[in-house]
Parts: C-alpha cells; structure tokens; sequence
C-alpha cells in the first residue's frame, strides 16, 4: 500500500515538473494546473474564454505562460492604491 502511495506521490511530482517548463500542456495537464474540472475547461474553450489551440482541430493544448497572463488578468487594487489614484486625481485638477 505505502508503494502504490509512493508512486502516485512520485508521478504527481513527474506532472508538476513537466508543467515547469513552456513545453505544450495537453487538456488534462492544463485541468490540473488551473484545477479547474474538465467539462469546465471545455465551456471555457467552447466559449473562446481563455487562450487555447487546435493544431489539427480535435486535441486542445495550452501555453502555460497565456494561461498565467489569463489568469492575472483583472486585478482588483487594494484600498490603499485607490487612495493613491485618487489623490492624484485631484492633485491634478488643482482640487
């Protein structure tokens, strides 16, 4: 029992590390890197939401480095640098 753990443990390891690099990410590498679900990704996919490619229009791959600028998208400022952006603002307009 403690080697069967010990390999699932050793090729969790295996998965994370191939993701490291820029090398392609196939559908399920990239489930496991956002941990989103399959049926998930796939709406996202269907929908044109997040970056994606078919090289031959049935296997869908991603680039670690899109998913990474997709999924920093959107930030929220914190309260201290809306503080900051209003500050300016009126510094400015000679408030």
């Amino acid at each position: 029992m403690k080697k069967n753990n010990l390999e699932t443990k050793l090729s969790r390891i295996e998965e994370i590390l191939k993701i490291q690099n820029e090398e392609p990410l196939s559908f399920e590498q990239a489930c496991s890197y956002l941990k989103f679900k399959r049926g998930y990704l796939y709406k996202l996919t269907f929908l044109k939401k997040i970056p994606h490619y078919k090289p031959l229009g049935k296997r869908i791959f991603f680039k670690k480095s899109e998913l990474n600028e997709w999924l920093f998208r959107n930030r929220i400022n914190t309260d201290d640098e809306l503080v900051i952006v209003a500050e300016n603002y009126l510094n400015k307009k000679g408030v």
